[in-house]
């Protein structure tokens, strides 16, 4: 059996062969994929596979997309629904979401790794609807039963989302940020969450929900980088039938839907000061108002937002409302990128690299030497989600159970030199951070990082002695002395 057909099936429908071509290079590691140049054939291919997403475009011949995937709502509602379109058109957009009940509208030209990352989500909704189904079944037990699956639901769920649960080095810098977080967790406070895209912010929030009072209730997440203003505060806080055009019934926004629980506003930095102005009434008064509607409806909800911007240096430019910001920041946690703490990345990869492998369905692989060199000597400027989508790569690309250097991209093995990473990294964590190896003497500890650092120089120099000691600032000889001492003369 191939092991490929175990990956969840994507259908992309567009009349452009190039797009068609383009989607399929971006998804096809993580995907099966059909393509189809019309709508006559996604019929078709829907009607004869289990495709758990749809990509459309929206303008083509004939039917559009918004028309093609109301269809498909009707016909087949499992099916999670994307619409691909170059113009920003806001009746297009509701429409969409009102009528074909798309999961997420994607401008072009859109960027791969956001696309990827958008498919994948669409295929965890799948997946999670059809739990759903299954769980409508189980109403038949009674509500006794239910009562203790819930509790046996919420005991998983804490288990996974726990603060020890997200992974990193003993002294790790994300410590005292986990540590701030759950005494932050216990009261209903606001937290801000700075840190660049890919630090797992929003772990980091799962984490605070799951350890405070609130715990029993929803956690909402929504991405307001991700959709206009427009759409934003109907999603947020709902539309009454008829409210504008497309708004065919009434919708209940997130904020309501987490009454009791947490609201996750990823990216709040992209908005527009009109927005600002809404979310933050409804902040201070307790209660939203969806659009149409002429009353309020009280919420009872914890906000927790993130952004990579630095919101203050937003505030002095007059991007972001001041005053917004202060009832946003009711405590602010920073947290400090891959870079600063290189410490974490072995462990990190360890536990991308079980995880993928599962995904993948491929057999328990391990990383040899010179991978872990390279991973260690380079700054990863995506972080964590830059090191998963490259652990995929690997094992998609990699023979065996053993993955080499060799089987990563080639900007990896011609990443920021070791001694500059080991410098900066010593700058940084004051000669604490770094916890590569975790025991042993001081000076076991640094000979072991100064062979990581030799290692991942020689390696990506390709053994080229003279080089390595020019960028290192040492003799042939001297070099040669130093592979001797730590057994790598050999290589």
């Amino acid at each position: 059996m191939d092991p490929r057909d175990d990956l969840p099936l994507v259908l992309v429908v567009d009349d452009e062969l190039r797009s068609q071509e383009a989607m399929r290079r971006t998804l096809d590691e993580d995907f099966r994929v059909l393509t189809a140049g019309d709508t006559d054939i996604a019929r078709q291919l829907i009607s004869r596979h289990e495709v758990a997403v749809v990509l459309c475009d929206q303008r083509m011949p004939g039917q559009t997309g918004i028309e093609f995937l109301k269809e498909v709502r009707e016909r087949w509602p499992e099916v999670v629904r994307i619409v691909i379109s170059g113009y920003a058109d806001s009746e297009d957009i509701i429409a969409g979401v009102n009528e074909a009940g798309i999961y997420q509208y994607v401008l072009k030209p859109w960027v791969p790794e956001h696309l990827l990352q958008t498919v994948q989500g669409a295929v965890e909704a799948s997946q999670l609807h059809r739990g759903l189904q299954r769980l409508e079944l189980d109403l038949r037990a009674g509500p006794q039963a239910l009562r203790a699956r819930r509790q046996t639901r919420l005991r998983e769920a804490k288990a996974v989302f726990d603060f020890d649960r997200i992974v990193r080095a003993e002294g790790s810098p994300l410590d005292g940020v986990c540590a701030t977080a759950q005494r932050l967790a216990r009261y209903d406070l606001s937290v801000l969450i700075l840190g660049e895209s890919g630090t797992g912010k929003e772990l980091l929030a799962r984490a605070m929900h799951y350890a405070s009072p609130r715990q029993n209730g929803p956690f909402v997440v929504e991405n307001c980088g991700a959709i206009p203003d427009t759409l934003l505060e109907s999603e947020l806080f709902g539309h009454r039938r008829g409210a504008f055009t497309g708004a065919v019934e009434d919708h209940t926004g997130l904020f309501q839907r987490a009454d009791g629980g947490t609201v996750f506003l990823d990216e709040i930095g992209e908005t527009s000061p009109a927005f600002q102005v809404k979310l933050l009434r409804v902040l201070q008064e307790g209660e939203i108002r969806p659009v149409g509607s002429a009353r309020a409806v009280p919420v009872d909800v914890r906000v927790i937002a993130a952004t990579h911007r630095q919101l203050e240096d937003e505030v002095r430019a007059g991007r972001f409302r001041e005053d917004l910001y202060y009832r946003l920041a009711g405590a602010t946690l920073q947290v400090p990128p891959l870079r600063e703490r290189p410490g974490d990345i072995l462990p990190i990869a360890e536990s991308l690299l079980d995880a993928v492998a599962r995904e993948l369905g491929r057999e328990p692989a391990e990383f040899d030497d010179d991978a872990r060199a390279v991973m260690v000597g380079y700054p990863w400027p995506g972080n964590i989600r830059e090191l998963r989508n490259e652990i995929s790569r690997a094992l998609a690309l990699g023979d065996g159970p053993l993955l080499r250097a060799t089987d990563f991209s080639r900007k990896l093995l011609g990443g920021q030199t070791g001694a500059a990473h080991a410098q900066r990294t010593s700058q940084l964590t004051g000669g604490t951070g770094l916890a590569l190896p975790g025991s042993g003497t001081l000076q076991e500890r640094l000979d072991a990082i100064e062979a990581m650092v030799l290692r991942e120089v020689m390696l990506r120099l390709r053994w080229n002695k003279t080089h390595a000691a020019k960028e290192l600032g040492l003799s042939r000889v001297g070099l040669r002395a130093k592979l001797q001492r730590f057994g790598l003369e050999t290589k």
